[in-house]
């Protein structure tokens, strides 16, 4: 018989049992739908080339300082030009640096993220524009007209690829206001190493034109690229790196501390923007295989079943002459129809699914952001299909014509094998192994996502509105702009509900990236030989700013309007500090009127003052970066001193806090029509924000967990009702004899039982070597605690006994004289 007859007999066996073939057809689909899913993320993201030019010639260039914690820390010009003069395994570099525009000219005045690049930059990187032209070596120089090029998604999103803005021209702010013209759009691209909305030359930064940014080496902030020289690799490249740097630290010792341990690194620039998915993609694609496992195994069980009910069916045509092969190739047929169906089914319920992930995935990679559904979906799905398929086919025992006794011709009933129902207790055993390993994982997440949701801050998160209301200078003396923000303050708090507001710098973990610490020294302070200054976080802030954002004064006193006004040359600047710095530098004492100073090398080109700060105040900890916060050493110098790097407005209220954006937004507008006012949120959903990435982990994980136990807990209870059902005439013998119905309840449901337990060990087992392998090679994959262990244990067991339930109470109520005269 053909395959194409085997094919047909498989549809009219399939029709007379619709129901199975429903069950299957939804169980894989299931399992093939998330992973074609997942599959098509991963490729996306982790595997799909990159647009630009021979990219795997380009090269990411790190500077580490690991002594201070920073595994990424960028270059200064100076240290720029010694590697140009003198590697010669690459053939070009590129350089870029990020910085915050004020943009005014193109629709509302806003904030933009931006890139700073040099000339080559865009020829090293290997990309094209889409419309006019990008940066080039004539727009180099300080005599260079200011140009811009938007990105593609900041043009395509904000202005809907309108052709008329190039040309247009722009006033972009930062350190001072410089124009520009938009000269061209960017193709769509990975931004890699921020998701930046436009990209300009050097001169539109005033900063990057002042002496201390061209001369001074510790004056880093500018990231580097690179293209490997034609027959160099990657290996001989960071080779050559290691030994000019070693010679510039060599030569430069003043620069490059020994605490800070400062390293030179390179990888390929794919690898380097995968690095921060690739971990929870990995793991998220080993989580949709757990859930095909838990699938076919599933599956598995209800074909073992289907085929001892088969039996005489199955004993009819070995009788008849059919061989081995035949009857194999007959359940195939079955099994390509049933996973066919579930891989087509699966593959069209995957693409939405893909929509899903990518949102998702975004928060780890850029790159999902223009992920599309390609023909791999559709393979992907087949090769699954193909493979369930063949592990169906072979997972029945066949008869063999030459077989005696092996099949009952004349009985219908169904009749359990020892092999049969040792493989059914084997693919339950394994659903339920799965199941658990995904639900430990689900619940490593869920209980971190609630530890760090419940971390108490020390903020009144709930009644505070930070609306970025960055500084515009242009034109205005620094008192002027003191100024301009004392007026909103008094205006802002004269609005009903209002109870305070204040200005600082950053808002709390969405700015965190802005922050950066400075040595500092205090009164008495004496470090040993070779140990640097203590390092302390700068905020500058107006008096109000702790009430403002509920934290308490604990001795001394806020700061005042006379804070920091520098007419009185004689006047002392004056500081706040934080509970942990007092207690740090002045142990068992009064640190009220003593002094703290900075004595980082960066004041040279930063305009921080070094001289004594008499300390008026002490308040709580304000931990603005971590979500569960630490002690940190910050010291707050008032807004009237500066420096003024942004300005974030904290508005405290007793109504609701967002019926406030509109009146504070036609407060501003109506002093300066250019000034942005924009991200208005409170403090909770600042933080909400935050911990989007983690909140993410856990609903995805948890779907994935909640669908694989489902699957295992049906699967338990269907071999159970099946065992019970063919066991029927051995439980009335048993009742006959005297058993109570009781009794056969509990066997029933210890069944259950065991193999939830030994589902729960075998999963315990593999996760932990599968963990132990794993760590190997990502270094940020944790080990789930003992609570979610214990916890997913739990339920597990709890819900097989349930699950159990059912056909052990079925058996229970079975009446002896019907079951007794079964067979």
């Amino acid at each position: 018989m053909s395959f194409v007859n085997d094919l047909r007999v498989a549809v009219r066996s399939l029709a007379r049992t619709q129901g199975l073939a429903v069950t299957v057809v939804l169980t894989l689909a299931l399992g093939i739908g998330a992973n074609a899913a997942i599959f098509t993320l991963v490729r996306g993201v982790l595997l799909k080339p990159l647009v630009n030019r021979d990219e795997d010639r380009l090269i990411y260039i790190r500077q580490s300082a690991m002594g201070i914690g920073n595994d990424d820390t960028t270059f200064s010009v100076p240290e720029i030009h010694d590697l140009r003069a003198s590697v010669k395994t690459l053939s070009a570099f590129g350089d870029f640096s990020t910085i915050g525009f004020t943009m005014i000219g193109l629709g509302e005045p806003r904030e933009v993220q931006a890139g700073v690049v040099g000339g080559s930059y865009f020829d090293v990187m290997g990309l094209h524009p889409v419309l006019g032209r990008l940066i080039g070596p004539q727009d180099d120089g300080p005599k260079a007209a200011g140009v811009v090029v938007l990105t593609y998604r900041f043009w395509t999103t904000t202005f809907k690829k309108d052709p008329s803005v190039i040309g247009k021209t722009v006033r972009l702010g930062s350190f001072g206001d410089r124009s520009a013209t938009v000269i061209g759009v960017l193709e769509p691209s990975v931004p890699y190493p921020q998701d930046t909305e436009i990209i300009a030359n050097v001169v539109t930064s005033p900063h990057h034109l002042s002496a201390t940014m061209v001369t001074d080496r510790l004056h880093r902030m500018t990231e580097l690229f690179g293209r490997l020289a034609p027959g160099v690799t990657l290996d001989q490249a960071r080779a050559e790196l290691r030994s000019v740097y070693g010679a510039m630290t060599k030569e430069h010792p003043e620069s490059y501390s020994p605490k800070a341990d400062f390293q030179i690194g390179a990888k390929l620039l794919r690898d380097q923007i995968t690095s921060g998915a690739r971990t929870v993609l990995l793991v998220l694609l080993a989580a949709a295989a757990l859930v095909f496992i838990v699938a076919c195994s599933n599956v598995a069980n209800l074909i073992l079943t289907r085929t001892v009910r088969r039996e005489g069916e199955l004993a009819v045509r070995s009788a008849l002459g059919a061989s081995t092969g035949a009857l194999r190739r007959m359940l195939l047929a079955e099994s390509l129809l049933l996973c066919g169906a579930g891989a087509a089914l699966g593959v069209i319920s995957a693409q939405p699914m893909v929509a899903i992930l990518a949102r998702y995935a975004s928060r780890f990679s850029v790159r999902a952001l223009d992920l599309t559904v390609d023909s791999s979906l559709l393979w992907v799905g087949a090769a699954l299909a193909i493979v369930a398929a063949v592990i169906l086919a072979f997972v029945p025992r066949l008869p063999s014509a030459g077989t005696s006794n092996s099949l009952n011709l004349s009985s219908g009933s169904a009749r359990i094998t020892g092999s049969t129902s040792r493989r059914q207790r084997i693919f339950a055993v394994i659903q339920i192994a799965a199941s658990f390993v995904l639900l430990a994982g689900a619940g490593m997440l869920i209980t971190t996502l609630i530890a760090l949701q419940t971390a108490q801050t020390g903020l009144d998160m709930r009644h505070v509105l930070a609306i970025n209301v960055p500084a515009m200078s242009e034109g205005k003396t620094p008192q002027q702009v003191v100024d301009f923000y004392k007026e909103s303050i008094r205006r802002i708090d004269a609005l009903p509900g209002v109870k305070k507001t204040a200005f600082g710098l950053t808002v709390p973990w969405r700015d965190a990236n802005a922050a950066f610490g400075l040595q500092f020294s205090a009164d008495g302070h004496v470090h040993a030989p070779g140990e640097e200054d203590p390092r302390a976080r700068l905020r500058v802030i107006s008096p109000g700013f702790f009430a403002a954002l509920g934290v308490p004064i604990l001795t001394g006193r806020d700061f005042n309007d006379l804070d920091g006004q520098s007419k009185d040359k004689d006047k002392e600047p004056v500081a706040i500090i934080s509970e942990t710095l007092a207690q740090r530098m002045f142990p068992n004492q009064d640190p009220i009127n003593r002094h703290v100073y900075w004595t980082d090398p960066v004041l040279r080109f930063a305009p921080i003052s070094s001289a004594p700060h008499r300390i008026i105040g002490v308040t709580a900890d304000i931990d603005d970066e971590h979500i569960v916060p630490e002690p940190v050493l910050t010291i707050y110098s008032t807004f009237e001193e500066g420096p003024l790097f942004g300005g974030r407005l904290f508005i405290h209220t007793g109504a609701n806090p967002y019926a406030l954006v509109t009146p504070v937004t036609r407060v501003i507008r109506n002093m300066s029509a250019e000034q942005p006012v924009e991200h208005a949120a409170t403090l909770e959903d600042v933080r909400a924000e935050v911990l989007t990435p983690d909140r993410l982990n856990s609903l995805v994980f948890g779907v994935f967990a909640a669908v694989a136990l489902a699957i295992a807990l049906v699967g338990v209870a269907g071999v159970l009702a099946f065992s019970v059902s063919a066991r029927t005439r051995e439980f009335g013998i048993r009742l006959a004899l005297g058993s109570q119905p009781q009794d056969v309840l509990r066997g029933v449901i210890a069944e259950g039982a065991v193999m939830a337990a030994a589902g729960v060990l075998a999963g315990a087992a593999f996760g932990f070597v599968a963990a132990r392998l794993a760590g190997s090679y990502f270094l940020d994959l944790k080990m789930p605690g003992a609570l979610p262990v214990i916890l997913s244990a739990f339920v597990l067991l709890m819900a097989a006994v349930v699950a159990s339930w059912v056909p052990a109470a079925r058996a229970a109520r079975i009446d002896v004289m019907q079951a007794l005269r079964a067979e």
